[in-house]
């Protein structure tokens, strides 16, 4: 009998691969076996667990993966650098997966109260807004935000009160399709999103972690 994956197309391997290992990922720093301080730390335990988890779905001699971290992309009128970008080729074709990722945390590396969590809902919406540029200008095929937090607020809100709750984070939220302008932290916001993200939090002890990727039907 054929596995699961062996019967799926390649692309759709390297998907799944990026979503178990965000799974692995969450469970690891969740039952503290991965320490993250900040999101750059965030960016290099990921990156190590999808460089062994992807050669795991590779079935043929004629596919192979490429991961780039930091990786410079036009979004149609910035250039910026990407967070991951996980290329999948077999023979001629190449599928491209872009990856953002955010992380807060309540402490800072110092031990003082970081703050700012309202700068850090807008750029979780910012980030999905990169995503859908890097799609629309052809850069990725793909586009999916990880998302991780240990303050309890932003996912299970007591209170919706405050103007950062336009980026609404809270477990069970859909994302609205339309634009975003509310300014936060006394600057300009120009978010546009053309696709909706469920915030789908999934619980590790002190910690919450979220996969995002469109859930719009007439996009494949």
């Amino acid at each position: 009998m054929k596995s699961n994956l062996s019967v799926q197309n390649f692309n759709k391997r390297v998907l799944n691969a990026i979503k178990e290992s965000w799974h692995i990922f969450s469970n690891k720093v969740g039952k503290g076996l991965i320490i993250i301080n900040k999101e750059a730390s965030m960016q290099l335990q990921f990156a190590y667990i999808l460089q062994q988890m992807l050669p795991l779905v590779i079935f043929k001699k004629s596919e192979k993966v490429v991961i780039e971290l930091e990786t410079t992309v036009f979004d149609g009128s910035n250039y910026r650098e990407a967070d991951v970008i996980v290329t999948a080729r077999e023979n001629e074709s190449e599928y491209k997966i872009a990856i953002e990722l955010k992380c807060y945390k309540k402490l800072a590396s110092s031990g003082g109260n970081r703050g700012a969590s309202d700068i850090f809902m807008k750029d979780v919406y910012q980030d999905l807004n990169y995503l859908e540029n890097y799609y629309r200008e052809k850069k990725a095929d793909y586009g999916i935000g990880l998302v991780m937090t240990d303050f309890k607020k932003i996912v299970h809100p007591e209170k919706k009160q405050g103007k950062c709750w336009i980026y609404d984070t809270s477990c069970g939220s859909l994302t609205k399709i339309g634009y975003y302008s509310t300014p936060i932290g006394g600057k300009s916001v120009n978010i546009n999103l053309e696709k909706q993200y469920l915030f789908d939090w999934n619980q590790v002890n002190d910690y919450y972690f979220v996969l995002l990727e469109n859930k719009n039907p007439k996009y494949k």
